[in-house]
């Protein structure tokens, strides 16, 4: 009997990070899927927040596309969820676009190396 815990799937692993970012930053799903060890599966990354358990209560809010934008349509409901959400946080959004330069998280290596289960 192995008491190793049982290895985290691609989702939980996405979840992870981005349970990570830290409040008044953002990153994007490229970022998330490459420190996932998921390089080019930013659609996965969209796919696993929309499947995320509510109760993890992810701030699936800090993850835009590699633009810096918003990825939902302007004008509906999660783009206006996701905007108040960010502006709650300080970071300025200016019609569904983050300046990426400012907001950017850049975690160092001891917080992914000793942050990460995996």
């Amino acid at each position: 009997m192995s008491d190793n815990p049982e290895p985290l799937s691609p989702m939980q692993r996405i979840w992870w990070i981005v349970g990570m970012i830290p409040s008044g930053t953002i990153t994007s799903y490229g970022k998330v899927a490459d420190m996932a060890g998921l390089p080019g599966r930013a659609r996965y990354v969209s796919r696993a927040l929309k499947l995320a358990p509510t109760e993890l209560s992810l701030p699936w809010h800090r993850v835009v596309n590699a633009q810096g934008k918003i990825a939902f349509a302007a004008d509906t409901a999660p783009f206006r969820e996701q905007t108040q959400l960010l502006r709650s946080e300080g970071v300025m959004v200016n019609q569904g676009k983050i300046n990426r330069s400012e907001y950017e998280w850049h975690p160092d290596i001891a917080t992914l190396v000793l942050g990460m289960p995996f």
